[in-house]
């Protein structure tokens, strides 16, 4: 199953297929997915929100058939968050409620506190605030624990190793370890004609290489990053986090410390793991829509 994609050209020098539904004149929603994914992250959520909303989904730059500049440095979070306000400027969309899950949640955190004034609500469903990210990755040998794939991810040596497992095998490893394979079986060819793609794989993983997030070894004891203990700008718009509460990636203590950095805080746990748009994504429009009003 394939959805009707606009492949719309940015300012940015990036081309991206977008999902577009909804009315014009509607409330605007852009929603960003996030590894290894594309905008079919939000396949069951889409066709409530667009009931009321304009909704615009993107595969972002590096995932499916968007662009995938080479070199790791096109991938900085910077660089996303660019695409992000050039997709609204294109569309003509001065102010919209962002969303974003997993990497693509990290990208709204990071562009709610860069663009105020284009982003009026936040809803991030599992992905960490980036100061609590970092400082549990230090601080808390668990959440340290489970963001080790983060390293392997790093290594440039993985491409050649998917490569020799195949891609199929790479999807079983990578989901089934987070969500119930039969929820999510349909969309294993769909998943897999997208990491086909040429530079896919490598463009996918250059998020994670691009990233300034430190990940130690188990073993290491790095010097501390200073703006752990520093101020940290905080989040003035509202702000909806939905929290699947099995993720075995992020573990509860993304949502401690929250408040004090998010003045405008709601937090919705719900019943799913990582994947909660695929999991559950009734409880996503359910938590949405709870909290719009």
């Amino acid at each position: 199953m394939t959805d009707d994609l606009q492949r719309i050209a940015l300012s940015t020098g990036i081309e991206l297929d977008v999902q577009i539904t909804g009315d014009p004149a509607a409330p605007p929603i852009i929603l960003l997915h996030g590894f290894p994914e594309s905008h079919r992250t939000w396949r069951h959520v889409v066709p409530d929100l667009a009931r009321d909303h304009y909704v615009i989904a993107p595969d972002q730059r590096g995932y499916a058939r968007s662009s995938k500049p080479e070199g790791v440095e096109n991938y900085t979070p910077d660089k996303i968050v660019a695409d992000l306000i050039a997709l609204a400027d294109h569309l003509g969309i001065a102010r919209f409620t962002l969303v974003g899950h997993d990497w693509g949640g990290a990208v709204a955190w990071m562009a709610a506190l860069q663009h105020p004034d284009r982003i009026a609500r936040l809803v991030i469903v599992n992905a960490p605030h980036p100061l609590v990210f970092q400082r549990t990755i230090f601080d808390e040998p668990a959440q340290r624990e489970a963001s080790q794939y983060i390293r392997a991810f790093r290594n440039t040596d993985l491409e050649a190793h998917i490569e020799t497992i195949g891609l199929s095998s790479f999807f079983d490893g990578s989901f089934m370890k987070h969500t119930d394979f039969a929820k999510i079986a349909d969309e294993k060819p769909v998943y897999l004609d997208q990491w086909g793609q040429p530079g896919a794989m490598t463009a996918m993983l250059n998020w994670y290489r691009a990233s300034a997030i430190q990940v130690p070894a188990m073993d290491e004891t790095p010097p501390r990053p200073a703006f752990l203990d520093a101020p940290f700008p905080p989040t003035k718009i509202p702000v909806l986090v939905i929290w699947g509460v099995e993720d075995k990636a992020l573990l509860p203590s993304q949502l401690e410390g929250l408040d004090a950095l998010v003045p405008d805080l709601t937090v919705v746990k719900v019943d799913a793991g990582h994947f909660v748009p695929w999991e559950n994504p009734g409880a996503v429009i359910d938590a949405i829509r709870g909290w719009a009003g």
